[in-house]
């Protein structure tokens, strides 16, 4: 392989862990976790969803919530903490592991799938916990899908749900801020 491996760390627990999840593949988890972990290919459909909700009043406040938090949560990870770790992800470490989706190319930590998941999920909870339930279990399960698949160690999905929660909490923070500037409710809660 040709690819610069980056930084090599990781816990003995977590090639373990790994391992295992490769032992227990069958095509019906193979086609679940390939319909969780391939949601980035819907980025269109998932930005026109959170425009749509950014309109309209009674959802304006979760759209825009949703926005922000997925803005925040690119720029830690993509733009900060990958290229400044560069850590080796476990399928460039054992290239013979035979990958049900394309190699990444970019560094492991932490899992840019599980923090734009959890960043959008933990949104929609701060706003609505009825819906934010479910969407945190689909984020959860979209984390599960990149072990499940080699391409992430389990300290890197760890750090990824901190950096989608930690995008969200910055995003309601910043709504909760303006609307306190401006001493009136623009961007209300929905009922």
């Amino acid at each position: 392989m040709s690819q610069d491996l980056g930084t090599i760390f990781y816990f003995d627990w977590e090639l373990r862990f790994l391992h295992f999840l490769q032992s227990i593949h069958n095509p019906i988890l193979d086609s679940i976790m390939l319909f969780f972990t391939n949601y980035s290919s819907y980025s269109t459909i998932l930005l026109i969803l959170i425009l749509a909700l950014a309109i309209f009043p009674k959802t304006r406040r979760v759209g825009i919530q949703m926005f922000i938090a997925l803005i925040i949560s690119i720029l830690i990870v993509n733009v900060g903490l990958k290229p400044f770790i560069m850590r080796c992800r476990p399928c460039w470490l054992e290239p013979g592991i035979k990958l049900l989706v394309e190699r990444p190319h970019s560094h492991s930590f932490p899992s840019g799938h599980t923090n734009t998941s959890f960043a959008l999920a933990m949104a929609v909870f701060l706003s609505n916990k009825k819906i934010g339930i479910p969407s945190l279990i689909i984020a959860s399960t979209i984390a599960f899908s990149r072990l499940y698949l080699f391409v992430h160690w389990p300290t890197d999905v760890m750090g990824g749900i901190v950096t989608g929660i930690v995008s969200a909490l910055i995003s309601y923070g910043i709504i909760e801020l303006f609307n306190k500037q401006f001493n009136k409710v623009f961007i209300k809660k929905a009922a």
